[in-house]
């Protein structure tokens, strides 16, 4: 019984928070589930929450979907993956995790602190973080950095998610990439996990248990969401992925030591 009140509360809680944010459910579930699951349980678990989630909130951002601005991003994701696989046969992605989790927690910590001093100093261009050049050429690089990872070190979203946030668009086109990027990476994920075999009868049963549970949660969040301004978001977006890294430098870090 106790397994199941705990992956229920885990859950509910990444439930909500990709319903706000649009993405984050591994950071807040495996905080819970790693009590009890073990990891080869918890991914493919994870994948499909994700997925479940997204789903729901696809509805909600039809009137920011622009297709113009997926398409760049989802080609790149194509492309990389195999690149990611590629990589994942000649060395350890333990040292590529502790890296992206320092930039994510260095460099977004530092983005919250220049929005927060923004409206003290005014408009100045000199501290604006917003990035315009580079056109759906960059996007697509973007998405293949996160297509590599994806198949790398199993980290879809979390660059093409900064990238959208420092590309300045609004809140409702940077979670319209990000999501349908992160949705398109996950179901590619589930299908190779289906077809290794590695869908077992036991992570079917959480499956049916985690779906609808998430359900109710996601949509508050989504409908929470809908309240937030633009710069509201951001910050959102921000402390999250400063979050993630902090999870992945505390969680690579030990056997980073232990190594050296």
């Amino acid at each position: 019984m106790t397994l199941w009140v705990i992956i229920g509360i885990g859950s509910a809680m990444a439930g909500f928070v990709q319903g706000l944010a649009g993405f984050g459910f591994g950071l807040v579930s495996l905080a819970i589930w790693s009590w009890v699951l073990e990891p080869a349980l918890a991914v493919p678990v994870v994948v499909f929450g994700s997925l479940v989630g997204q789903l729901l909130a696809c509805g909600s951002l039809r009137e920011g979907f622009r297709w113009d601005r997926v398409r760049p991003f989802l080609l790149g994701g194509i492309v990389g993956i195999p690149t990611g696989l590629w990589l994942l046969d000649m060395m350890d992605p333990l040292f590529f995790k502790f890296g992206v989790g320092l930039l994510l927690a260095v460099y977004c910590s530092s983005m919250l602190l220049i929005q927060g001093v923004r409206p003290r100093m005014g408009s100045d261009p000199d501290i604006d973080p917003t990035i315009a050049p580079g056109g759906r050429m960059a996007d697509g690089v973007i998405g293949w950095v996160g297509g590599t990872m994806s198949g790398f070190g199993g980290l879809p979203g979390a660059i093409p998610t900064l990238w959208c946030t420092l590309r300045g668009w609004p809140k409702d086109q940077q979670r319209t990439v990000f999501q349908a990027f992160n949705l398109f990476m996950h179901m590619l994920t589930l299908t190779a996990f289906a077809i290794h075999g590695l869908l077992t009868r036991e992570i079917l049963e959480i499956f049916a248990f985690v779906a609808p549970v998430i359900v109710i949660p996601s949509l508050l969040g989504i409908r929470l969401y809908k309240r937030f301004s633009d710069s509201a978001f951001k910050a959102v977006v921000l402390a999250l992925l400063a979050i993630s890294g902090l999870m992945l430098l505390l969680s690579t870090a030990p056997k980073i030591w232990a190594l050296v």
